[in-house]
Parts: C-alpha cells; structure tokens; sequence
C-alpha cells in the first residue's frame, strides 16, 4: 500500500472529498483506486475562520510499483510501513523461572500483557486495590476527606493515568511502532476504534477502568497472576544480581528478572531501592497550578465559528513562556472539559491533577501551569531530594487548605494583583472535596510565583481571556513527572544490579499512558531475551 501524506481538506468536506484528493494526488482514474483508510487525521485551527482538516491516508491501488517510481522523492507519497507487532521471542519448554513485575499501571500492564503473550507467565505485584475498588477509595477523598494511602488517584490497579484525561498521544519516537501495539490492544480491551486514526485520542476515566479489567483478564488467561494489595518492601540481591522481592507479608518470591515498573509517586518504594544501593539520579519536573476556565471560552478562541463542531470536539491548548528569571512556564496535561481532583497519596499533603471522561462535556477546561525546576533547586543533592521538594509543598498546600484536604485556591485576578481572594467568582471551582480561597503566593517558590505571574499576561495574548479575573488556580501541580531515574543501560536493565529492569514514568523512562505503555513492552521484550539467552545481556 502507498502511504500519502498531508491531504488537506475543509472541515465541512464531502464524504467523497478524500477519494477525489487521493486521485488527484496521485494523479490516476478512479478505477484505478481500489481501497483506502484513514491512518490519521487531525485538524489545523491555526485560522479559526477556516479550519484545516488533515489526513494521512493509506492507500491500495493498481500499478502501486510504477506510481512508487514515479514519486521518487516525493515525502508525501511512500511505501506503507509495516506497524504489526512481531514478538521478539517465546517462553522455551521446561522453563521454571517466572518473571515478576511490579506496579500495575500502563508500564506494568502492557509488560505483562506482552510476556504473557509470549508464553512466560509474569507475576505482577501491585500496592493497591483492584480498579472498582480503588475507585471507591478514591472517592472516599474527593467525598468524605478520607484518604487511603495504599488505595487512591496513584496506587492501584491502571495507575495514576486511570483517573486522567486518558490521553493515548505522545512525542517519542518510536520507530518500532510500538505505540501502535498499545492501541491496538486498547481496542481489543473496549476502546473507540477512533484512536486508531483521530491525532490526540484519549478514553477518559469510566472507559480506562473497563479496558484495564479486560486487559487484566487476558493476562490471566494466558498463564500470568495478578496479586493485588501486595507492596514489595525490600529486595533481595546477590553478588550484583537480583533474586527476589518481599513482600509486606514477610512472604519472599524468587525470580532472576524484576521489572520495577512503579509510577512517580512510590516515594517508600524509591527509598528502599536507594537504600538497597540501586543507582539512581535526581532528575528535573516541574511545579505549579491548576487552572480552570469555562471550556466555551476555549472552544470559542480556538474554533471561533465552528466552536462544538462534532468533528473538533472540546479545544485543547498548548502554551510556552520563557519568563525573565530563566525559567520556562507552560500548560501540562490540559483536560477540555474535565475536573481537578485530588491526587495525593499521603496524609496531611495535597496534590492536584486533571482528569476528564470521554465526553469531555463538564462546564470548564484546566491545565497545569508549571514551572521547570532542576535538581539545583533540591533542598538537597541526593537522589530523592526532588522528593523532600514536593514533600514540603504538598504539605504547605495542606496547610493553606484548611487541614482537610480542601485545596489552597485563588482567583487569577487577584494573584496578578497580589491580594489574597475571598469568594468564588463566575468560574465555579471542581476540585473535590473543596476549596480555599486564599493567597498563592506562599504556596511554592518565590520564582515559580514570578515567572507564572509573568507568564499569565502572555498566555492571554494567545488566548484572549486567559487572564480573565475569575479564572481559578488551585494549588498544588507537584506530580508532573519522577523526581528521579533509576538508569538503565542498553538491555534495559540498572546499571549495577543484573536483572533489575527500571520501567516506565516513576524510572524516568515515560511520561502519560503511551510512552508507558510503550516502555512496558520494550521492557518486556528485553526481560524475555535475557530469560531465553542470559549470557546476552
């Protein structure tokens, strides 16, 4: 098949409108087309008065050799790669040893998928609860106040991305077209066939918690065990080797080939591979807000006339600001038409994060603005100072909530004029379980503060309304991403302890659903290699 790229239509086109630029790209008659679909397709709203639809499209046509030949050169029209899965290799007969895997978010999930897929049989060791009855916990905080720090927004079953916006889009480069691989099974498991081809898919919440069932069924049925409510507290190395885990219980499993796949916020977790001597750095993320407006006003500014259109959706944004005192601010993890939750995994500390469903139709949108920071900020030069850092902010957050999980809140008028806000404005707040309003400005680092107030008035010359009076910050963003990476070297593995496989977002290696998913299978495929050939790695 012949890939043609860049096919560029209205947003209002003919059905017929692609098979006649396709034609016409292409330059042959009708009967010569015999079938195409859609690999991708994604809008252009740069002119919000003529919005751009824009196709990569597959195509099987006759003479497919000659027009090959004939469009030598041509970066818009080549051969159709080839994007299924192949299995690096399969389960030997007689093979005893069982490798475990723990965490079980996307990393975990697809690692194990993968492994069982190929015929190995993994363990998998997750902290928390199976993913109805995390949910429930969770919203025993957002509800009741009640925070379970086993059962919550990042331990359990699915992982801190269950209660996302469920975005399945990432900027790795992924020559092998592993992230294809993770969609595809997404699809088996229950996801629309859309994220296949539209440019940012996503799932939301009350999709993920099914997919991640069936997913986990699968696993099962191919051989492989999940055991929930289960931490690793320490592990057991030899001689530069690993050979198992304990278990809370006291209970010690033996294997060769651990994947810790742990997310970013298994604070013990890091602490206890530090104190096991397993190399890890400090790493930079960054900090900040919550910010919330009415979804209408970013549709409008990014859709003008064709704003609810169908086929556009809920706008998203993406913003950058280089602020004055050398810090980069910008907008993470946006979420049309979602909420902010409450996201911390410890007593006495808040954390925020966003998260939508699949219809993306709650009244406003939110995003993180935050600031990048680097282990010079740390309050010390070990490798968990980043999280001595969020520590300390999540529990000033605490503080300046109230002592109950509220979160600390402003009204984005105030903050630019330096004065604490004392009632909700035209923009009602989502965060659950409350809000309070306050002064941010004690909230993090003088110099995160200053550049987010710098960068505000910019973001609004890009967004008209951005700065409007009424928007809402909530406060704390902490989790954007490690702390910390537990480096690996070329198989995969920690640089000084064989056999240990650092995966995924809380290793350094990933950061949203895909680019984990996609670290669980390369990961995957290199604890297989070595369990069918140890010497090679």
């Amino acid at each position: 098949m012949l890939r043609l790229t860049e096919i560029r239509l209205p947003l209002d086109h003919a059905p017929e409108a692609i098979s006649a630029a396709i034609l016409q790209r292409l330059g042959v008659p009708a009967t010569d087309l015999i079938h195409f679909t859609i690999h991708k397709r994604s809008y252009d709203a740069r002119k919000s008065s003529a919005i751009i639809l824009t196709y990569i499209i597959d195509v099987d046509v006759k003479n497919e050799a000659q027009l090959l030949a004939k469009f030598v050169g041509d970066a818009h029209v080549k051969s159709t790669p080839d994007m299924a899965y192949k299995f690096v290799t399969h389960s030997p007969e007689g093979l005893t040893e069982r490798p475990i895997i723990v965490g079980f978010g996307p990393c975990g999930i697809l690692a194990a998928l993968v492994l069982a897929q190929m015929g190995f049989k993994p363990i998998v060791l997750e902290r928390g609860k199976a993913v109805r009855e995390r949910t429930k916990d969770t919203w025993g905080l957002w509800r009741k106040n009640v925070l379970n720090p086993e059962s919550n927004v990042q331990f359990g079953e699915g992982g801190a991305g269950t209660f996302s916006d469920g975005k399945l889009y990432s900027q790795i480069k992924d020559p092998k077209h592993l992230g294809r691989k993770v969609l595809d099974e997404f699809v088996k498991a229950g996801a629309p066939e859309e994220i296949l081809f539209i440019n940012k898919p996503h799932v939301g919440t009350f999709k993920l918690v099914t997919m991640v069932e069936t997913i986990r069924q699968t696993i099962e049925s191919l051989g492989g065990e999940i055991r929930f409510q289960q931490r690793v507290v320490d592990l057991e190395i030899d001689n530069g080797q690993v050979r198992g885990v304990m278990l809370a219980s006291g209970e010690v499993l033996r294997s060769n080939h651990i994947i810790v796949a742990l997310g970013h916020s298994a604070r013990d977790s890091f602490a206890m591979l530090h104190e096991r001597g397993v190399f890890m750095e400090a790493k930079p993320f960054s900090v900040g807000f919550r910010i919330e407006h009415p979804q209408g006003l970013i549709d409008r500014c990014r859709f003008g006339q064709f704003a609810g259109h169908p086929l556009l959706g809920a706008a998203d944004y993406k913003l950058v600001h280089h602020a004055k005192n050398g810090r980069s601010v910008y907008s993470f993890c946006m979420c049309p038409g979602g909420t902010v939750v409450a996201a911390t995994s410890e007593p006495n500390r808040v954390v925020t994060n966003g998260m939508s469903q699949y219809s993306r139709n709650e009244r406003n949108a939110n995003a993180g603005i935050v600031v990048e920071i680097s282990p010079q900020d740390y309050p010390d030069s070990s490798a968990l100072g980043g999280i001595a850092f969020q520590r300390f902010w999540e529990s000033r957050a605490f503080e300046l909530g109230g002592g109950t999980y509220a979160a600390p809140a402003q009204l984005v008028g105030d903050f630019l004029a330096r004065r604490p806000s004392t009632q909700v404005g035209s923009v009602e707040p989502s965060y659950k379980p409350a809000v309070n309003w306050c002064d941010l400005s004690t909230c993090l680092p003088d110099y995160v503060i200053e550049a987010v107030r710098e960068a505000l008035p910019a973001f609004d010359k890009k967004i008209k309304g951005f700065a409007m009076n009424d928007a809402v910050l909530t406060g704390v963003e902490t989790r954007t991403s490690s702390p910390l990476r537990i480096t690996r070297n070329e198989f995969c593995q920690s640089l000084n302890v064989k056999g240990l496989f650092p995966a995924g977002e809380g290793a350094g290696y990933a950061g949203g659903i895909l680019s984990a998913g996609v670290d669980g299978i390369k990961v995957a495929e290199a604890v297989a290699l070595s369990m069918v050939n140890p010497h090679s790695s």
